[in-house]
């Protein structure tokens, strides 16, 4: 049951318009306002810096949360779970080894229908926000370490260059192969176990 069921919470959860109802709380139509985006970026700009702080957590959550989840109710035999919530423990379907690419395809679905959910949702009309936020939760649900050292390198990039576009791109370009070096550190590339979805 989990395996269809947690991209389908997923899309769900993500399509939770957080800015729209947090503009609206202020009396303000986010969608007529500035880029006319429900993001956190045109939130802030619009409403105010708490605010879009506020929903560029709520935003970060919609990934977090759903892939937290599953990859703790959908766990390989063997494998640690990069962040362990002990309370899943009693409804978690451990899969043996055979079935890595199973699982960590679920999870890679789970974590695209948050991001889809925040895009294109449906209570908006299929419209959303840019998936920047829900993205960054997805990935620290998946690898908490590797986002942390590209926050790292997000930040030298712009002290240095003071371009947040430049350290943004730098950045992404790193994801690929801070992947590569987590799985190669953690012996999944030299077992074939490694999270092929996760790369792609």
């Amino acid at each position: 049951m989990q395996l269809w069921l947690c991209p389908l919470l997923a899309f769900l959860l993500g399509s939770i318009p957080s800015g729209l109802l947090i503009a609206k709380a202020k009396g303000i139509n986010i969608r007529e306002h500035g880029s006319g985006n429900i993001g956190a970026t045109n939130v802030l700009r619009v409403v105010g810096k708490k605010y879009g702080i506020t929903c560029l957590i709520l935003d970060a959550l919609k990934g977090f949360i759903p892939v937290a989840l599953a990859t703790n109710v959908i766990q390989i035999e063997g494998r640690d779970v990069q962040v362990p919530l002990d309370f899943l423990n009693q409804w978690a379907m451990v899969l043996p080894a055979s079935e890595a690419m199973l699982v960590q395809i679920v999870q890679i679905l789970t974590a695209l229908a948050a991001v889809l959910g925040h895009n294109y949702s449906p209570w908006v009309g299929f419209k959303g926000g840019k998936g920047i936020a829900t993205s960054a939760g997805v990935l620290l649900a998946l690898m908490p370490f590797a986002v942390g050292l590209l926050v790292i390198l997000f930040l030298l990039v712009f002290v240095i260059s003071r371009y947040v576009s430049l350290a943004s791109i730098v950045a992404a370009a790193a994801l690929p192969l801070v992947t590569l070096w987590g799985s190669w550190h953690h012996g999944r590339i030299q077992d074939g176990t490694w999270n092929k979805p996760l790369f792609v």
